[in-house]
């Protein structure tokens, strides 16, 4: 139904920057729905970064919010994860996600992830 794939993580250092990205390849009834990111530290449960409806509208984390910013391109059922001033907290599995209900408590569709590791 809903395919995801993310790519941009990598390896960087302590104060780096990183741009992540999630294509949608599903029917238009699903890339019209909200989406967003989480992340999963090593032995922690997934937390929930930012997620962005069709419109444009945005919702952050308190715990990131200033240093990420998520934005997205409809035309390309696209959605990115812009993160600034990097730290070793960061390092994480970053996963995409489509729709939910809401969607930073429960979301429908899950990417498998790209690894961000930050090094002190």
């Amino acid at each position: 139904q809903v395919q995801l794939v993310e790519s941009g993580g990598g390896l960087v250092q302590t104060g780096a920057s990183l741009r992540l990205s999630c294509t949608a390849k599903a029917e238009r009834k699903y890339t019209n729905l909200e989406m967003g990111w989480f992340r999963e530290g090593p032995g922690k449960e997934p937390e929930f970064l930012a997620s962005i409806e069709r419109s444009g509208e945005g919702t952050y984390a308190s715990s990131i919010r200033g240093r990420f910013t998520i934005f997205r391109d409809n035309a390309k059922n696209t959605v990115y994860l812009q993160m600034n001033n990097l730290t070793p907290e960061d390092t994480a599995l970053y996963r995409c996600v489509v729709g939910g209900d809401p969607i930073k408590d429960y979301a429908y569709y899950w990417g498998p992830g790209t690894q961000v590791t930050v090094s002190s």
